[in-house]
């Protein structure tokens, strides 16, 4: 099956009322990961890349990585998507690289870092959603700020500062109406990285609420939740059990995940997860095996680590076994929808 825009499989997560989590990846074992994992669950996949990824990788490299996914796969249904793009610029390249789905972050400025107005914020992701559609191509917006910064991208905010941010209802129905995204990303509490929480989420930081009144306001929207790793505390425990340093930390409970999607949720972004489970079974064979050189004895204990995490998600969010009863769209197909529905 050839790669297809995200608008396809958030059509049918929406219809079947579950979620779809989209994993970042930055190299080959990243992949792998998480192909074995949605082959092993039969499950629909978003793969996505940062710019720091697409720079770290170089695009001819990811796009080669994401066809051999799709050659190799051919009975799941697989999108590429840009994960916060910074400029109308930055998703104009990743569409001729050939990614199915792009995020125009015009919550900040270009520089990926300041916050920016809500005029902008329209005009920036109006501009994209123009290019985008007239190709096939899904695009993701963002209203509301986030705290944290990873892979060069957030305002750095504190959890409190980003309470300061979060999305409003009102807001956010009319920026879809002005803009014409495919999918919004709400700003509820959370971040980026993996100092998320110092202490187990509860409504007081993790606003959930917010989604339900989006939801009511734009029932036909879907919705996308960021900075949404867990950050299980035994993959902490690993890292510090063969001498790494975690400072006390929490994400976000799968079960306010699983809220999440029974309030419109299509989307859930992962990423430190994956990460601090490749990274505690890297360390773990440093120390346990001093004499080990081989990457392909690290990296393979490193890629089996976060299969297993994106197993978990993939269960945890209700895409399981639902890849195949997807119908596939190609881009052209969606050209056809997207100036249907003008």
């Amino acid at each position: 099956m050839a790669l297809v825009p995200m608008r396809v499989l958030l059509d049918h997560a929406a219809e079947n009322n579950y979620g779809v989590a989209a994993f970042n990846v930055n190299n080959m074992e990243q992949i792998q990961a998480i192909m074995a994992a949605a082959q092993e669950t039969n499950s629909p996949v978003i793969v996505q890349a940062s710019r720091g990824a697409r720079s770290y990788t170089n695009d001819a490299y990811l796009r080669h990585l994401m066809l051999a996914a799709a050659e190799l796969h051919p009975q799941l249904p697989i999108a590429m998507h840009q994960d916060h793009g910074n400029s109308p610029e930055t998703c104009q390249s990743a569409i001729e690289q050939g990614f199915t789905s792009v995020m125009m972050d015009g919550s900040l400025s270009v520089d990926g870092k300041t916050p920016s107005t809500f005029e902008y914020n329209v005009e920036v992701t109006k501009k994209v959603v123009d290019m985008a559609h007239a190709k096939g191509v899904t695009v993701e917006g963002e209203l509301g700020c986030l705290g944290g910064i990873e892979d060069g991208h957030g305002a750095g905010m504190t959890g409190a500062e980003a309470l300061k941010h979060l999305t409003d209802p009102d807001q956010a129905a009319e920026f879809v109406a002005k803009t014409g995204v495919d999918a919004l990303a709400v700003a509820i509490g959370t971040s980026h990285g993996a100092y998320k929480f110092t202490r187990k989420p509860t409504g007081d930081v993790l606003v959930m609420t917010v989604i339900e009144r989006i939801h009511k306001k734009l029932p036909n929207t879907h919705l996308v939740m960021h900075g949404s790793s867990s950050v299980p505390q035994e993959l902490l425990q690993i890292i510090r059990e063969y001498g790494g340093e975690m400072k006390e930390t929490y994400g976000v409970p799968v079960e306010e995940i699983q809220r999440g999607i029974k309030h419109g949720v299509r989307k859930i972004n992962v990423d430190t997860d994956n990460r601090l489970a490749m990274t505690g079974a890297i360390r773990k064979v440093f120390a346990t095996k001093k004499g080990e050189f081989d990457p392909r004895h690290y990296l393979g204990p490193a890629r089996d680590a976060m299969k297993q995490v994106c197993i978990d998600r993939m269960v945890a969010f209700g895409q399981a076994g639902q890849a195949g009863k997807i119908k596939p769209k190609t881009c052209k197909e969606m050209v056809a929808f997207y100036t249907k529905g003008k």
